[in-house]
């Protein structure tokens, strides 16, 4: 699954990334790497960006960049 499939309040691990990827090596430096557990915090009233929990740090990601993202859900 990607991550823009997450609900608010769901969690995931991230597992990689599409190989054409633009934000991959951005996304890397902020820590968004492969065994990271990921928790969607929330959606903008649109739908879009959502804000992801990731290391103790609040990102907002546009739902085209999130796609590109794949992850595994974890039950809480």
């Amino acid at each position: 699954m990607c991550l823009d499939e997450i609900k608010p309040g769901q969690r995931a691990v991230v597992t990689g990334f599409d190989n054409h990827c633009p934000l991959r090596r951005r996304l890397q430096d902020l820590g968004l790497i492969d065994g990271t557990p990921v928790w969607c915090v929330g959606r903008s009233p649109l739908g879009d960006p959502s804000a992801y929990m990731i290391r103790q740090t609040v990102i907002a990601l546009r739902r085209e960049d999130a796609r590109q993202i794949h992850v595994r859900e974890v039950e809480p």
